[in-house]
């Protein structure tokens, strides 16, 4: 391994052996009072940003500027990107320049330094925020980000502090207003924060010693102060009246003294809608009422509800026809077409309404033991499904069950339509065959 030394007489030393000498000394940054004007970065005209006079130091190179320079920011995107304005050194080129590093379009991240220990090295002056489609850089568009050097103990900002530090490397922070050295991996107070929640030893509860303070120095005090419960003895009440004849007042019943405990009422009614704990539904048994139930009601099968045409009615004043759930629960038959959707033709065959056969039975009776309804008539329901099933209905179980006696007189219809055509056609052919 060779061992070098330098700078000693009748010795050639080189650019990088010099540079690695002086960054020894000093950091690279601008070489100002903390904040000064030194390089700083404003807003010119259009796209031209102006950097101000400065002398800086970039790894052991120096670089000064003896009046204010132009720099043009690239032609603006079609969306926003970041640039940077920089000070690059190129050992190659023996030469410290201003430049502008074009970040990437629609990214908020300005682009990487390029900071190389023998090569080229990057100081960033400052942040340009280049928005979309603009023609000019405003004031509040530029971030300044120079770091500052002075002594080898430095003053930062925290993106400002040294690229590369080295551990122990101390300095003072201007925005936390704190000294702050790094550990090897990461920037710590030099001062740890001192609180109450750290102190050891400390008492868990303070006595306070015998002291007193002003109302005004006590906070969340009542803006009042109602007594609590007291009495006052009536020699001390101050202008009382010597008698009280009572104005018209009520009393609240736990008041009163001398109350019955029961009430024997006198004969008396109430509406329906003030009695409480009333059934929602009332299934009455075996008898017949002289008026309707309410939306809703249910009866058992047997029994039903009658009231004569001339009757007059409520409501709409309109008679329905009633359609009967299976739970029971009358529902209102209604036709309009405002009631119905998917409406389209059927076609009935003739045929199979003639071929329904009306039957003559007996009923079985409700309960075991019970009387026959004898000579009964109607249709089958079995039968009927084999050649009508469009009126067949059936039960939660999937059995036949019932036939919609309502929709018999639509099946007729084309019955009746068949047999009105035939009627037409026969009269016509007797027309012809007269002349």
């Amino acid at each position: 391994m060779a061992i070098t030394s330098y700078p000693f007489d009748a010795q050639v030393v080189t650019e990088t052996q010099f540079s690695q000498m002086f960054r020894e000394f000093q950091d690279s940054g601008v070489v100002a009072a903390f904040g000064a004007s030194a390089f700083a970065v404003n807003a010119g005209t259009g796209m031209v940003v102006k950097v101000t006079a400065g002398l800086a130091f970039l790894r052991g190179h120096m670089v000064q500027s003896t009046a204010t320079e132009d720099v043009t920011i690239p032609a603006a995107s079609t969306s926003v990107r970041v640039d940077r304005v920089v000070l690059r050194l190129d050992p190659a080129l023996n030469s410290i320049v201003l430049a502008v590093k074009q970040g990437t379009a629609g990214s908020a991240t300005p682009p990487a330094l390029t900071q190389t220990d023998t090569g080229i090295f990057e100081l960033s002056l400052a942040q340009i925020t280049v928005n979309a489609s603009v023609s000019s850089i405003a004031s509040g568009d530029i971030t300044r980000t120079r770091p500052f050097v002075g002594t080898r103990v430095r003053a930062w900002t925290t993106s400002t502090r040294p690229e590369t530090p080295r551990f122990g490397q101390l300095g003072y922070n201007s925005e936390t207003s704190k000294w702050e050295f790094w550990n090897d991996s990461t920037w710590s107070p030099l001062l740890s924060t001192v609180d109450w929640s750290n102190l050891s030893g400390k008492p868990a509860t303070f006595p306070p010693s015998s002291h007193t303070h002003t109302w005004s120095q006590i906070s969340d005090r009542p803006s009042s102060l109602p007594p609590s419960a007291h009495t006052h003895d009536w020699t001390q009440v101050t202008s009382k009246p010597s008698l009280f004849p009572p104005s018209a007042h009520t009393h609240a019943w736990s008041q009163l003294t001398g109350v019955p405990s029961t009430f024997a009422p006198s004969s008396h009614s109430h509406s329906w809608s003030s009695i409480t704990s009333k059934p929602s539904t009332f299934t009455p048994s075996t008898h017949y009422h002289g008026q309707y139930l309410e939306s809703g009601d249910t009866i058992s099968w047997a029994n039903g509800t009658k009231r004569v045409h001339a009757d007059s009615v409520s409501g709409s004043g309109t008679y329905y026809a009633v359609w009967v759930e299976g739970d029971g629960k009358f529902a209102r038959n209604t036709s309009s077409r405002r009631f119905k959707q998917n409406i389209r033709d059927i076609d009935i065959d003739p045929d199979a309404v003639l071929s329904l056969r009306p039957r003559l039975y007996d009923r079985r009776p409700k309960e075991e033991g019970g009387n026959y309804l004898r000579d009964e008539f109607g249709l089958i329901a079995e039968e009927v499904a084999e050649t009508l099933p469009e009126i067949v209905t059936y039960d939660e179980e999937g059995r036949i069950d019932a036939l919609r006696y309502d929709l018999l007189g639509v099946a007729l219809l084309p019955v009746v339509q068949d047999q009105a055509e035939r009627i037409e056609r026969l009269e016509q052919l007797v027309r012809d065959m007269s002349r």
